[in-house]
């Protein structure tokens, strides 16, 4: 069956290859799911889309792929935010950071936002996901490496920084410039290198998987019931992408 992945960096065409027989696409921007939708695909998996810079993945596009019978789910990062956007459309969001999206205890976009290297390089990931940072200091917190009080100062010290210098080693500067425990962050630095949660990733597999379980039970066209309206910004979306098209319709 014909199905597309957007992703990276959240997870690499590469390990989703072993889980799913997909056609794995790079991260979105405004316009490639309308682009993708075109090839009537059974099912399109948004994990990873562009945002600041690039155009996003609009609301648009997934309502139009959908109503053309396309199966659209969601997880892990742009992924996540947009099926908790469009969950009463039929959008289906699988994981951790979706749930917490749809139900309010999450509501800010950076929380998933992370700046990444060029294609060439794998959009390795060059910052940490608050969502990932949150995770962790969770997982320390429960296996009683941090107490409550060090957890939530060390996550506020996160929440606080630019999405783009979030990382492990500019949290912990600002653990110990702040006078934190330091035999305590040095215990928590052993727990990260070993046992850092990727909440993220965990999220995209999931999506995999559950889209997976879904194609071998059966998985008939997707229907909808909301009218879809030709707005100017949908207009806009399709002159867009027809320009890059060639007349055959395939891209250049």
């Amino acid at each position: 069956m014909n199905v597309v992945i957007f992703a990276g960096p959240t997870l690499s065409a590469s390990e989703g290859a072993r889980v799913l027989d997909a056609t794995f696409l790079p991260p979105a921007a405004q316009g490639d799911l309308y682009r993708a939708a075109l090839g009537k695909p059974v099912a399109i998996g948004l994990i990873d889309g562009y945002f600041e810079r690039v155009p996003s993945v609009s609301h648009k596009e997934i309502l139009w792929a959908m109503k053309q019978g396309v199966h659209v789910f969601g997880a892990a990062s742009m992924g996540a935010l947009r099926a908790a956007e469009l969950s009463a459309f039929g959008m289906e969001g699988v994981g951790e950071i979706f749930q917490a999206f749809a139900s309010g205890a999450l509501e800010d976009d950076d929380e998933v936002a992370v700046v990444h290297a060029a294609a060439e390089d794998g959009y390795r990931p060059l910052s940490e996901a608050m969502v990932n940072l949150r995770a962790t200091l969770q997982a320390a917190r429960a296996a009683g490496v941090l107490g409550e009080d060090t957890r939530t100062t060390l996550e506020s010290f996160a929440k606080c920084l630019f999405h783009a210098d979030r990382t492990w080693p500019a949290l912990f500067q600002h653990g110990r410039e702040a006078g934190l425990d330091a035999a305590g962050l040095d215990a928590f630095l052993d727990f990260v290198t070993e046992h850092r949660v990727d909440q993220k990733r965990l999220d995209a597999l999931a999506l995999l998987q559950t889209l997976r379980a879904r194609l071998e039970a059966g998985l008939t066209p997707k229907e909808t019931r909301y009218a879809f309206s030709h707005t100017d910004a949908w207009e806009h979306i399709l002159r867009k992408v027809e320009a890059t098209l060639c007349p055959e319709g395939h891209g250049h």
